[in-house]
């Protein structure tokens, strides 16, 4: 935590040339973003591949999801990057607008880098269930896994951690199948889309 004195604001965020912005406002500390690795950004990839049907609207019905990968979205007194986010369409039926985006999202994921896991496991945790975000998907190619949490009064709860080789149905995208290890590199021939 940063002291009250050497706390950094919105406006010291919004002050760095957006083309050299890739930082977070963290409880009053501005928070560089790791550079990706190729694992990270294919993981990253193929989360957006795999969702991307879900964009859509049923005809006539608000159904679907607003999905948006590094998007700064205030959270409160915070500004977070998430490496992917959802706003459901029922719930924000414009889409979300602005630098940074000031309506919360409903699903977060972030993908761990070597010198980030800190920032997602503990406090980015912290500061999207303080904020009510839904659910919360951390993905680890070092591990190679998969753990999705829904919020809970008391805390996010884990509802499914999964590996490589498992196919999965992940809230709140639980009307398709995800097979995980297309996440890391796995041919996604065969993948299902049952939604």
């Amino acid at each position: 935590m940063t002291s009250a004195a050497h706390r950094s604001s919105i406006e010291d965020l919004l002050a760095i040339p957006e083309d050299e912005r890739f930082h977070e406002l963290l409880d009053g500390q501005l928070v560089r973003k790791a550079s990706p690795s190729f694992e990270h950004g294919d993981a990253q990839s193929a989360v957006c591949y795999m969702l991307f049907g879900f964009r859509r609207a049923s005809e006539g019905s608000r159904s679907g999801w607003w999905l948006a990968t590094e998007v700064e979205v205030q959270l409160g007194e915070h500004v977070c990057r998430p490496d992917v986010a959802g706003w459901l369409r029922e719930r924000v039926p414009e889409r979300p607008r602005g630098m940074p985006v000031t309506v919360a999202p409903d699903w977060t994921c972030e993908i761990l880098s070597a010198s980030n896991r800190r920032v997602d496991l503990v406090r980015k945790k912290r500061i999207y269930h303080q904020q009510g975000v839904a659910h919360y998907w951390i993905i680890d190619p070092e591990q190679e896994t998969l753990t999705v949490h829904r919020w809970h009064p008391d805390g996010y709860v884990e509802v499914l951690v999964a590996e490589k080789a498992e196919v999965v149905r992940a809230e709140p995208f639980q009307a398709m199948e995800i097979r995980v290890g297309v996440l890391f590199g796995d041919d996604d021939r065969g993948a299902q889309t049952n939604f």
